[in-house]
């Protein structure tokens, strides 16, 4: 008798999930091999049998799959780009028989540290909800400090795939428009603060 029919614990797929911190896609391809049985219950729910003795099923650990898209504006995503960008993300997971747990696309510009979905990835790696981040390129998930979103997320147990090394000549306008967006922010800065300096000399009445 295999240990995996030492069962105690019934628990539904959400708790199972939850546990190994998986997908549920994860837990039912397990299933199919083996790996977990399961009752059903009189309403017909699924009651999957864990061994109390073993805190991870056997085999080498699941690797579950996030991807990142971007592109820098809404032009781009109209036309397009940002699907297209995620459907090859995709087929390369489908090649490589990666489970995609979470996908996450995104309209902003690589120089912006405040993007909301960038955020949510980020805060998903420190639970340790998946250990491999694929993107297309290095400018997809940032324009610089590439090495220290390496080193964030290899510390955090996250293998970090690109699919190319340069962005083709396509993408190399969104690089301009990013720079250009920056120089608009720092002179309406610098502007203002003048203006502001130049109010406050001005004699009261």
């Amino acid at each position: 008798m295999s240990k995996f029919q030492k069962m105690t614990k019934k628990l539904t797929i959400k708790q199972v999930s939850s546990e190994f911190g998986v997908s549920s896609s994860t837990l039912r391809r397990w299933e199919k091999q083996g790996n977990f049985s399961f009752d059903r219950t009189q309403g017909g729910h699924r009651r999957f049998s864990l061994p109390s003795h073993e805190p991870v099923p056997p085999g080498p650990p699941p690797r579950s799959v996030a991807l990142y898209s971007r592109v820098s504006s809404h032009d781009q995503k109209s036309k397009g780009d940002l699907d297209r960008q995620t459907s090859r993300l995709l087929q390369y997971c489908k090649e490589k028989n990666y489970t995609v747990a979470y996908s996450f696309q995104e309209t902003a510009s690589g120089m912006n540290d405040s993007r909301p979905k960038l955020k949510q990835l980020l805060k998903l790696a420190t639970l340790g909800k998946f250990n491999i981040l694929i993107i297309e390129h290095k400018d997809r998930l940032t324009r610089f400090n590439f090495e220290i979103f390496r080193f964030l997320l290899t510390s955090l147990g996250v293998d970090l795939i690109y699919l190319e090394e340069t962005l083709p000549k396509s993408f190399h306008s969104e690089l301009v428009e990013d720079l250009l967006s920056i120089m608009t922010s720092f002179s309406s800065k610098i502007y203002g603060k003048r203006s502001h300096q130049n109010k406050s000399k001005l004699p009261t009445v």
